[in-house]
């Protein structure tokens, strides 16, 4: 099966702990997903993060209704989680995102590993570029979260 990678980065001035602390709280990933994706969580909140737990999703994606089953498979605060979808629209999605303490702030890393239905031709034509947008707005939406002063 072919992989594709998408990794990106971003620097807040908060510390580690209270970065993954927003993390922790699954209702927090609403606030970070383009409104465009209609993004809705289906399991009952609160979720208690920890392996193991899976998180149930709606959403569209060019207007097309999907629903969506993560599982988080390791869970180590305030460090790195993973997430990795058990239903959903790709062949795979496994999503690593990392915490580091650098330069007085938090460095919020992601790697995603993907296999889109339609492979090369359909990551080279819609795929790619809207997981770029979706991260694009998700690190502005950090940023803007995590600012200095910021609550």
């Amino acid at each position: 099966m072919r992989e594709f990678l998408y990794e990106c980065e971003l620097w807040v001035p908060r510390p580690r702990s209270e970065v993954f602390e927003f993390f922790a709280d699954a209702a927090n990933l609403q606030a970070i997903t383009p409104d465009w994706l209609d993004f809705r969580i289906e399991t009952p909140l609160p979720i208690v993060m920890r392996a193991g737990a899976l998180i149930d999703y709606r959403l569209k994606v060019h207007g097309i209704p999907l629903r969506w089953r993560t599982e988080i498979l390791e869970w180590d605060p305030p460090n790195r989680f993973v997430d990795f979808q058990v239903r959903g629209p790709y062949r795979l999605w496994h999503h690593t995102h990392v915490f580091e303490d650098r330069d007085g702030g938090t460095l919020c890393r992601d790697r995603v590993r993907y296999n889109p239905p339609g492979g090369v031709l359909a990551d080279r034509l819609l795929v790619r570029r809207d997981i770029a947008r979706i991260f694009a707005c998700r690190r502005e939406a950090l940023a803007a979260r995590f600012a200095a002063g910021g609550s």
